[in-house]
């Protein structure tokens, strides 16, 4: 008979800690792309990019590194198509980010078929392996959850910190912000609104590309068509659960990764049919945004802003 601790333990939390790494890296880029006034639904297209390219990348030089990088530099082009679509051209920033993830479903799959003779998945290739932080791997509890994972898991916990410090304690901060809030005032003020604008999408696009990259080089060390699985969109009910701010986001991630953890917990361990155990994040999802979302107040003016 299944006990509690065979599900409630701390291989579930270290699991979960894994889950919620892309969920944080995407809701943050969300976090900046709102900030500056654009919604940026392509997170989920992003994602999906750079999970390709960082395992193509590694495919041909042998460095998953070289694979993250380059899947943040791809999500950063997104991140510039979507302002050029959305800052330039003024064009709808739904239509935009919407057209952004049918494009990276399509060409991942057609890549998929010209690189390794498959539209489902791609060879194996070289991923990041965990590592080991001594002292904190010695502690009780902490440590088996914390002491062993690899480096963008760390990197996560690091870049929440520094998002945190730039929108709440750096002049750029204080930009972002009020560009988002009133570029008008902002513009009148000195501040180059387009200039801002264009930073803040390009870091989002920048973020959902790691986030992708960690899907595809930490967990399975190849790319699986569709493997972002949603992750785009959860990440962005975690941001407004977070109400837009990176400490915010890093908790309401936690909370999703858990859920997805539980799952398959859950479905290794056979208690329920397969087809409910896999509706649970996204069940998680949709209660926490019908309980909360008449209660957030976006943060930003998100019409587009047309210099006087």
């Amino acid at each position: 008979m299944v006990q509690f601790l065979d599900i409630i333990n701390v291989g579930l939390f270290a699991a979960a800690l894994r889950m919620a790494t892309p969920l944080v890296y995407a809701a943050l880029g969300g976090i900046f792309s709102e900030r500056v006034g654009i919604t940026n639904i392509g997170l989920e297209g992003m994602m999906l990019m750079g999970a390709f390219t960082g395992v193509m990348v590694s495919y041909f030089t042998s460095n998953p590194w070289f694979g993250v990088a380059m899947a943040m530099g791809v999500g950063g082009l997104l991140g510039l198509f979507h302002g050029l679509i959305t800052i330039k051209f003024i064009g709808n920033q739904i239509v935009s980010g919407t057209g952004i993830n049918i494009f990276a479903s399509g060409f991942t799959a057609y890549m998929c078929q010209v690189l390794w003779g498959s539209r489902g998945a791609s060879v194996s290739v070289q991923g990041l392996k965990a590592i080991s932080i001594p002292l904190l791997n010695n502690i009780p509890i902490i440590g088996e959850i914390l002491g062993k994972q690899t480096p963008l898991v760390y990197l996560m916990f690091i870049i929440t910190l520094l998002s945190y410090l730039v929108l709440y304690k750096t002049p750029i901060g204080l930009r972002i912000r009020a560009v988002g809030e009133n570029p008008a005032a902002a513009d009148s003020s000195g501040i180059n609104v387009f200039k801002i604008k264009y930073l803040g999408v390009i870091v989002s696009g920048m973020l959902a590309g790691l986030g992708g990259a960690f899907l595809s080089l930490c967990n399975l060390n190849l790319f699986v068509w569709g493997m972002s699985g949603g992750r785009g969109f959860i990440a962005m009910a975690a941001m407004i659960f977070g109400k837009w701010t990176p400490l915010g986001a890093l908790g309401a991630s936690f909370l999703f990764g858990f859920s997805d953890a539980l799952q398959m917990r859950l479905q290794s361990l056979g208690l329920l049919p397969s087809q409910i155990i896999l509706t649970i994040p996204y069940i998680v999802t949709i209660v926490v945004l019908a309980g909360i979302i008449g209660k957030a107040n976006a943060p930003s003016d998100y019409k587009p802003y047309v210099k006087e």
